[in-house]
């Protein structure tokens, strides 16, 4: 099969298109003829060097979000059979014709959905349903704010703190306000011209807001926590901004019950990523559709020009996904 590969740590011209041999079929894995693969952060990281090795621990070629169709199955799978379609986040391996995928982290595509858009969903939507609802607690009729509202993770997030009836603000580029409210957002804050703070403490009559999430690290942090509620949880999701000297008033943590948390899906055992998979699908998966939940796409590229889709993500170019098809 071709698939991606470089052999040294660089910048993405390192990408080569390559001939290397099918995955091995485990017990519990589904393979896939992958259609479509999706683009993160993540694979960037990989690419540096960033993790100080060649691989996720599952397979040396880089990628972690799939959308295609089952054509093997280990004899431990349970649920599926040949010929379905199916997207899911993998350990490694996405960047490539065919993928192995743990059948517990595999989900249905729905009916209407093309493989595009599939492997658009399961890295960001997974990733935000965690931070938001299951770490983040978010209840109808609070109030949250969302940075980085119009990436990848902070665009899901946006989607599904709206549709669980929450006051949704978000920090995006003037430009991509319009997106932004598009997907759910009460009201933009533009961070390069505008003090978040500031502006959240307008919103809510100096109350400040019930949950945060958070993609940036250090300088984000001491508004973050000054912008928090009695009560209020901050979800650290990245550390984009680095994490030197961060400001943390302990004071402000102290007095007004905060709580602060940190969440990495990389990092997490198998059976931690299982549970997580099989949260947002029980809860969010029937939603997507026209009319509900949707993933939005940057761009679309083929499997060979995957380093021109890397340095469209990493020159901060997309508001939104960027896909690789095969």
């Amino acid at each position: 099969m071709k698939a991606i590969t470089f052999e040294q740590f660089g910048a993405s011209d390192v990408l080569e298109l390559n001939v290397v041999p099918d995955p091995i079929v485990r017990p519990t894995d589904l393979l896939v003829r992958t259609h479509a693969a999706g683009v993160n952060r993540a694979d960037l990281t990989h690419r540096r060097g960033g993790y100080g090795r060649p691989d996720f621990g599952d397979s040396t070629i880089m990628g972690l979000e799939i959308a295609g169709e089952v054509i093997a199955l280990g004899d431990k799978v349970e649920g599926f059979k040949v010929g379905d379609r199916v997207m899911g986040i993998v350990g490694g391996g996405a960047y490539a014709e065919q993928a192995r995928i743990d059948y517990r982290m595999a989900m249905p595509i729905p009916e209407d959905m093309d493989y595009i858009h599939a492997a658009a969903i399961t890295e960001v939507f997974v990733t935000a349903n965690e931070a938001l609802i299951n770490l983040g607690d978010l209840k109808a009729n609070e109030t949250v704010l969302i940075h980085a509202g119009a990436g990848g993770v902070g665009g899901a997030a946006v989607q599904l703190a709206r549709a669980t009836g929450a006051r949704v603000i978000t920090t995006a580029q003037k430009a991509a306000h319009d997106l932004v409210k598009r997907l759910g957002a009460d009201h933009a804050i533009d961070y390069e011209t505008e003090d978040f703070a500031k502006v959240v403490a307008e919103l809510t009559d100096n109350q400040g807001v019930d949950l945060i999430l958070d993609f940036i690290g250090a300088p984000y942090l001491e508004r973050n926590v000054n912008s928090l509620n009695f009560g209020g949880r901050l979800v650290q999701i990245g550390i984009m901004g680095g994490v030197e000297n961060a400001k943390l008033p302990l004071d402000r943590v102290l007095y007004r019950h905060l709580r602060i948390m940190g969440t990495v899906m990389k990092s997490r055992s198998q059976e931690v990523k299982h549970a997580m998979s099989h949260r947002f699908a029980k809860r969010w998966l029937s939603q997507f559709s026209e009319d509900g939940l949707y993933p939005v796409i940057d761009s679309v590229y083929p499997l060979k020009e995957a380093g021109k889709a890397q340095q469209r993500m990493e020159d901060g170019l997309n508001v939104g996904k960027i896909v690789l098809t095969m």
